[in-house]
């Protein structure tokens, strides 16, 4: 059976030792590996999760369907040594979402037989998200109807789960992945709104499928934090007393929180404390890696002046297929520019997958044969590997330093999370 720490956590809340686990939101082969490293090397769960438009019964943006995805990390959960036992697989934003052009009917079928198949393919974490409207509602449901869609997707669950799920439930305004919009009056949600949530959806479980409510462990809320292109809010408890207080009233759950991507490890810490057990990063991760992917080309450059830069690559590559940026970063081109390399939104991360990428990638770290980097150009370029490599707690090889560059943003949010206790 599956090592599940999710379904500790309220009661270590209630105990007054809150601990969390962090929530590795992210297809990229890379990430996966140092997420699923540490976990070994720690003996501790790694908790990896796919989204609908990333991976659903179509095969989503990264051509896989859920069983692909749970092959694919297993596949490097053997390479490094994990246990299958300790790598739980969740599904995030489960819903009508990737078809919520078509009809209500049509889109909510297609919802079911992609929750069917995650429930199938082993995954134990579902988050259900049918907050979203489709062809001819409007773009966001009455709390009822979201409740509604919300079980008949869970009960397709049940149907085909071969270990029971547990489930999240509610969703966060602004939609994942970063806002689009300024910052400046985020709030986080009312004790009222997630108050309603919990009731109509236990309402609705216990109508329908009253079995699978006591795997009800988390409900999605907005703490008050969220990243956009270029700024972040941090997390203020302050401001987050009321939905703090108003989880007593929720027996059995925590709160999962989104968008929590580079906030300061004093705020991650204090998420945990205050219920928001579960702690969701994604393009933080990635950030962190093309940070690392680009300051090795500035290496390869000084060595190497007459090669391709990977960055002239990429700029190159998102420039002639820009669907995954164009309406996220305004009209103005020079900041379209430093947007698509360099914004916290990193939708740059859509385009590694692809095989021009990829083969920019690979002719990078093959440029440098294998070698050592020089000391003197780590200082210059990564340098906040440079007295890691230099006092020998950290191997001067490429493949290292990206996936240290991955593990240091996870170690951040282990040690908030206390995770390593598991």
């Amino acid at each position: 059976m599956t090592y599940n720490p999710l379904i500790n956590l309220r009661a270590s809340y209630d105990a007054g030792k809150a601990q969390g686990i962090v929530s590795v939101c992210s297809a990229h082969p890379i990430v996966i590996e140092a997420a699923l490293t540490r976990a070994a090397r720690l003996r501790t769960a790694a908790l990896i999760e796919a989204t609908c438009n990333q991976v659903n019964q179509e095969g989503g943006y990264t051509g896989m369907t859920p069983a692909d995805f749970r092959r694919y990390v297993l596949d490097i959960a053997d390479r490094v040594g994990l246990s299958h036992e300790r790598v739980i697989l969740g599904g995030d934003h489960l819903g009508p979402n990737p078809w919520k052009n078509l009809p209500p009917q049509e889109a909510m079928q297609k919802a079911c037989d992609m929750i069917a198949a995650y429930a199938g393919a082993g995954f134990v974490k579902l988050h259900l998200d049918a907050s979203m409207g489709c062809a001819g509602e409007a773009a966001h449901l009455p709390d009822h109807i979201v409740a509604e869609r919300a079980v008949m997707m869970a009960a397709r669950a049940e149907a085909h789960a071969k270990t029971p799920p547990v489930y999240i439930i509610g969703t966060e305004i602004p939609t994942p992945g970063g806002a689009t919009e300024a910052l400046d009056h985020l709030a986080p949600t009312t004790p009222e709104s997630v108050q309603a949530t919990y009731r109509v959806h236990k309402a609705s479980f216990h109508a329908q499928i009253p079995q699978a409510w006591a795997r009800v462990i988390g409900i999605v809320v907005q703490p008050g934090v969220e990243f956009g292109h270029d700024e972040i809010v941090f997390y203020d408890r302050g401001k987050a007393t009321r939905l703090i207080r108003a989880l007593g009233n929720m027996q059995g759950l925590i709160y999962e929180a989104h968008s929590t991507d580079y906030q300061p490890e004093t705020a991650l810490s204090q998420l945990v404390t205050d219920g928001f057990c579960i702690l969701k990063v994604g393009p933080a991760l990635t950030f962190a890696l093309r940070e690392a992917l680009y300051g090795l080309d500035d290496i390869a450059q000084v060595l190497d002046p007459a090669r391709a830069r990977l960055r002239d690559s990429m700029e190159n590559i998102m420039l002639e297929k820009p669907v995954y940026w164009r309406d996220h970063y305004g009209d103005d081109p020079a900041a379209q520019r430093i947007l698509r390399h360099f914004s916290y939104s990193d939708r740059i991360r859509y385009y590694w997958p692809m095989p021009a990428a990829e083969k920019a990638v690979d002719d990078l770290l093959k440029s440098f044969n294998g070698q050592a980097l020089p000391e003197t150009l780590v200082s210059q370029y990564l340098p906040r590997f440079y007295g890691r490599i230099i006092d020998g707690s950290l191997q001067n090889d490429v493949q290292a330093i990206l996936l240290q560059s991955i593990q240091d943003v996870l170690e951040l949010y282990g040690r908030a999370a206390r995770d390593s206790i598991n």
